[in-house]
């Protein structure tokens, strides 16, 4: 049987996108400091999820500015 999705995580310290067509994704803000994501403040400890919905996403941009963040992507 083929694999149908690849899941990918890793921690960012510098600005990234989840690609346009990501099925499922998480961001985690995982430091100390505010953080961005698509756009809005994304605070110490707190996370944004992108379940599945039955297609794809558009790109979402996130920067952790001066945090970290871990970004789970399923493909």
């Amino acid at each position: 049987m083929d694999v149908l999705a690849k899941s990918t995580e890793q921690d960012f310290t510098q600005a990234g996108t989840l690609p346009t067509g990501f099925l499922a994704g998480s961001i985690k803000n995982i430091g100390t400091t505010e953080a961005i994501v698509n756009g809005v403040p994304l605070g110490p400890g707190e996370a944004k999820g992108y379940p599945f919905v039955g297609k794809g996403y558009e790109a979402i941009d996130f920067d952790p500015v001066q945090s970290t963040l871990r970004v789970l992507q399923i493909s």
